[in-house]
């Protein structure tokens, strides 16, 4: 099993910044990737970056050059930097690790709310 705590949501006015970090514990030896997904009102959870092990890190359109995911490997943690926040951007973010397990198995983290708002 892999455990995610994460951290860092909060409200933040249109146009601020945030940082989200998620630092997994557990079986992870098997780990190929760390992201974050997000869940707005109403909407069903989408990809919002993730960064594999080898390979191109993938942001969805409506964050790129506002986002930035970063991952310290050491301290098995994943970071969410975002700026120039939107109303739009309101959502739970989730944390995902990606492990290989005779297949990928995904991990999720609790949520964690970001309402941007003035």
């Amino acid at each position: 099993q892999v455990q995610l705590v994460e951290s860092g949501g909060g409200l933040v006015q249109p146009g601020g910044s945030l940082t989200l970090s998620c630092a997994a514990s557990g079986s992870i030896s098997t780990l190929i990737g760390m992201g974050w997904y997000r869940q707005g009102p109403g909407g069903q959870r989408e990809l919002v970056a993730f960064m594999p092990n080898s390979g191109n890190i993938k942001y969805a359109d409506s964050v790129k050059d506002r986002f930035t995911i970063s991952r310290d490997n050491a301290k098995n943690t994943v970071y969410l930097h975002m700026n120039s926040l939107r109303p739009e951007d309101t959502a739970v973010y989730y944390c995902n690790v990606a492990c290989f397990i005779l297949g990928i198995k995904n991990y999720w983290g609790q949520g964690t709310q970001i309402t941007v708002s003035s």
